[in-house]
């Protein structure tokens, strides 16, 4: 009975600190600016750098491309203030010691955080409905590129996350998971310009972020991939409760 009693609770804590987070991010005015820069540079390249309109095709992949390297710059800017502010201010002590776990307390910033990324994603939906009578799109391969964006949205915020806990201040945790992001999205374009064996190729492909993405860019929905970015979802969100506990009896 203790353990449902406790089960019970637990989402209403998390849920608790949610609003607390979504809160500080309605009247933040970075949150606002991360907004307009994700939704103007997306735009931007498909219309300027991919050049749409002379591609003469009914995709939208060129559009989804954009995502990756979008977020390499808005996840550490939302994921930043998560723990890196706590640590600032020293609330994370009084976090610390108020009846949260520390799944309750991951949890809610994870959520928040990762609403957040949505909100900002589903922002840019007006882009392909205003492309759509323009050809004959297809609509499932458009669903699973935004299905693929949320699920590489939740990994890579997951261990925003899990960085701003190892940082002190603001600065640190967005220069640093960017720098991290950046690699995790990225480290499949070194198999593309070095001659490395198959094998080695392989391992470095399955750590890549963006690898697992472009499946879903084309409209396919992999299981292996859906895996991956589940697990590590999971996996970062867990390595941020036992850096919790850490700190918490060091």
């Amino acid at each position: 009975m203790i353990n449902r009693g406790v089960a019970h609770k637990t989402p209403g804590k998390a849920l608790a600190l949610v609003r607390k987070e979504l809160y500080s991010y309605s009247i933040a005015p970075f949150f606002y600016g991360i907004t307009v820069f994700f939704l103007l540079f997306v735009s931007i390249w498909l219309f300027y750098v991919q050049r749409f309109f002379t591609l003469n095709t009914a995709t939208l992949r060129p559009f989804f491309a954009a995502f990756p390297l979008g977020f390499v710059l808005v996840i550490p800017a939302i994921t930043m203030k998560g723990w890196a502010e706590e640590r600032k201010l020293g609330s994370i002590e009084l976090l610390l010691t108020m009846p949260f776990s520390e799944w309750d307390l991951v949890l809610g910033k994870f959520i928040a955080s990762f609403t957040v990324l949505g909100l900002i994603i589903a922002l840019t939906i007006p882009v392909p409905l205003s492309l759509l009578p323009l050809g004959d799109f297809d609509g499932g391969v458009i669903l699973g590129e935004y299905a693929g964006a949320l699920l590489l949205g939740a990994s890579a915020t997951s261990l925003g996350l899990l960085l701003s806990c190892l940082f002190r201040n603001q600065a640190g945790a967005f220069l640093g998971s960017a720098v991290v992001l950046l690699i995790m999205m990225f480290i499949n374009q070194t198999t593309l310009t070095l001659n490395l064996p198959p094998l080695v190729s392989e391992g470095i492909n399955f750590f890549s972020l963006s690898f697992h993405f472009e499946t879903f860019s084309k409209g396919i929905i992999d299981t292996r991939d859906l895996a991956f970015f589940v697990l590590t979802t999971v996996l970062f969100l867990f390595l941020n409760t036992r850096v919790l506990i850490f700190r918490k009896w060091r």
